[in-house]
C-alpha cells in the first residue's frame, strides 16, 4: 500500500509505503512541548519506507529542538509540519497524519499517547530504530 501526502502548497511531499492497512498502522500523540503546540498525530512502519521530497532546501525549516537528534520538517512557504526525520543510518521518519491524502482512514480512536521527554540519546534514538519507518529525504533543486 501507498500513502501520499503533501503540506499545504504540496513544496514538501511524503509517501509511505507498507504492507499494512491503514487501520492496522500505529497512531501515536506525543506529550512533548513541540507537539502539544502543534498536536499532531503520528505514524510509522518499521518494515515500510517513507520518501520525502522538498521542492528546494529554501522551502524547508529543520527544526531541531531538546536532544537534537531529529529534523522537523516545517514547510517554509504555508507552514505546515509534515514529518520528523532522524538522519541516522538508515534514516528515519515518523509521519504527521495531517498531511496524509487517506488520513480518515488512520483510526483515531486507537491513538497511542507518550511523552519521551525522560529518554536520554541513546534510548530515543533506540526506540526509533525499532518503531519509526526507514526513510530517505530528497531536495529535488
Amino acid at each position: 500500500m501507498q500513502y501520499a501526502g503533501r503540506c499545504h502548497c504540496g513544496a514538501i511531499r511524503a509517501r509511505l509505503e507498507s504492507q499494512l492497512h491503514a487501520s492496522e498502522l500505529p497512531v501515536r500523540a506525543c506529550g512533548c512541548s513541540f507537539c502539544a503546540k502543534h498536536r499532531p498525530r503520528y505514524t510509522s512502519d518499521p518494515a515500510g519506507h517513507v520518501a520525502i521530497e522538498i521542492d528546494t532546501e529554501a522551502n524547508v525549516s529543520r527544526y531541531r529542538f531538546g536532544l537534537r537528534l531529529a529534523d522537523f520538517l516545517i514547510c517554509r512557504v504555508c507552514g505546515v509540519f509534515v514529518a520528523a526525520y532522524e538522519p541516522s543510518e538508515p534514516g528515519r521518519a515518523v509521519l504527521n497524519l495531517v498531511v496524509l491524502d487517506a488520513a480518515s482512514e488512520f483510526s483515531a480512536a486507537a491513538t497511542q499517547f507518550a511523552d519521551y521527554d525522560r529518554e536520554d540519546a541513546a534510548t530515543r534514538s533506540s526506540r526509533r530504530a525499532r518503531a519509526w519507518t526507514p526513510a530517505t529525504v530528497r531536495v529535488i533543486a
